[in-house]
């Protein structure tokens, strides 16, 4: 059997086409059908995400050879229903669709697993999705011994590389970079309160690293209350309108704020006084908006620690140079990886002929314990049937083999007696 991937990605394709190619959940099931139904496939798993859609299939080689011809043309069968099912034309699916097979498909899954193929370098979402994919495939019947392999070896490398690198430990997103450093400042998050102004993508984003961070409390503020109850609903958090902003701020410990306002919202007069009603208490300030949300000279207040977008982006492009470092070692885990999961595919060739030998050698053991056990119940005393067990045993075990050896040394086989040799005896046997 051989692995291969179908993918459209961020790298690959605008998101007018993405989101053309995504699967629903609702549609999944059936997807996943209609591939096993293809000729050849035996088994397929999809990964949809806003970034990315793949399909991952084994294919039914018969004769154990990954036949290039035979390949393609399963390769091609599955296009042709990817671009049916989305009924998107096939020459526009085929200029952004990569493919990958068997060892570069092995090395593909294991690089998305570990967040290399991202559109932010070592994001750890992606893994979720894969074991959400993974775990529907499952559920689906739609998964074997080799992609159901595949996924959990791809879990096991994106452990060891989380764990051996620093490929996820620093902030390269400016949503990100905002929490890690309140983090740095307050250390546990839970007694404290964040006023996130703005209710856009940064600011949602922001909000859900302080959220699954431990924050106490969120109050969202927007210049409509709608917008901001929206956001406020997915946090359990407070909703309030710009104006009323002024009022609330003694409240917030962390303030992230990121709109489309062309002036500031929040001056260094209003700052004053939410620090004189603190008791001058320290307040964390990130200003993610270009134009500013915050006044220049809010900086000079004691206080306050306020960091603008510069300030982060100084502190990403850092990280990316960290991540970059920890990408180089996380490509030579993969690699290893690769290798180790094809060594194991190789002993599949062997599974069936240990199984037949398996069997056959309890069949022979069952036949031959019935007749001892007769003998016993006859009278035989236990030391003479065990000596019959243990004879007939050896002689049933070693017929065939036997049998099979002088056939070869009257033909000249030398590499038969010498594998046998290699099986019975060992390598390092004269």
């Amino acid at each position: 059997m051989s692995l291969i991937t179908l993918g459209i990605n961020h790298k690959t394709a605008p998101v007018e086409i993405r989101e053309q190619v995504a699967f629903t959940p609702e549609r999944l099931p059936e997807a996943l059908k209609q591939l096993q139904a293809l000729p050849g496939v035996n088994e397929a798993a999809i990964l949809s995400t806003c970034n990315r859609t793949e399909i991952y299939c084994s294919l039914d080689n018969s004769n154990n050879s990954a036949d290039t011809d035979d390949i393609n043309n399963k390769d091609q069968q599955i296009i042709n229903w990817f671009s049916q099912f989305h009924n998107i034309p096939l020459a526009t699916l085929s200029k952004h669709l990569y493919e990958h097979e068997h060892t570069d498909t092995i090395r593909h899954a294991f690089r998305v697993a570990c967040g290399l193929d991202s559109m932010v370098l070592g994001e750890p979402q992606i893994l979720g999705q894969m074991k959400q994919s993974y775990a529907e495939a499952s559920q689906h019947g739609s998964l074997a011994l080799l992609l159901g392999r595949l996924f959990q070896h791809a879990f096991t490398v994106a452990k060891q590389v989380r764990t051996d690198t620093a490929i996820g430990s620093s902030a390269v997103s400016v949503a990100f970079a905002s929490v890690s450093l309140a983090k740095q400042i307050f250390g546990n998050l839970q007694p404290y309160t964040a006023l996130m102004i703005g209710a856009g993508e940064t600011i949602e984003l922001a909000a859900r690293h302080l959220h699954s961070s431990g924050i106490g409390h969120i109050i969202v503020a927007n210049r409509t209350i709608e917008r901001a109850q929206t956001l406020a609903k997915q946090f359990d958090a407070e909703a309030i309108t710009l104006r009323d902003m002024p009022e609330h701020l003694e409240r917030a410990d962390i303030v992230i704020s990121s709109t489309a306002s062309s002036l500031p919202i929040l001056g260094k007069g209003t700052v004053e006084r939410a620090l004189k009603k603190r008791k001058h208490k320290p307040i964390f300030m990130v200003d993610i908006a270009v134009p500013r949300d915050i006044e220049a000279e809010v900086d000079e207040l004691d206080d306050v620690f306020l960091y603008t977008v510069d300030h982060l982006q100084e502190i990403i492009t850092e990280n990316l140079k960290s991540r970059q470092e920890a990408a180089e070692q996380a490509e030579e885990i993969i690699e290893a990886q690769v290798s180790e999961f094809l060594d194991w595919q190789k002993t599949l060739h062997a599974v069936d002929t240990i199984r037949d030998i398996r069997e056959q050698s309890e069949a022979l053991s069952e036949e031959v314990l019935e007749k001892t056990l007769k003998q016993i119940q006859q009278g035989q005393s236990a030391e003479d049937a065990v000596k019959f067990l243990a004879r007939t045993l050896t002689n049933k075990f070693l017929h065939q083999p036997s049998a099979q050896l002088r056939e070869a040394g009257k033909h000249g086989q030398k590499d038969v007696i010498a594998a046998a040799r290699n099986l019975f005896l060992g390598k390092n046997k004269p």
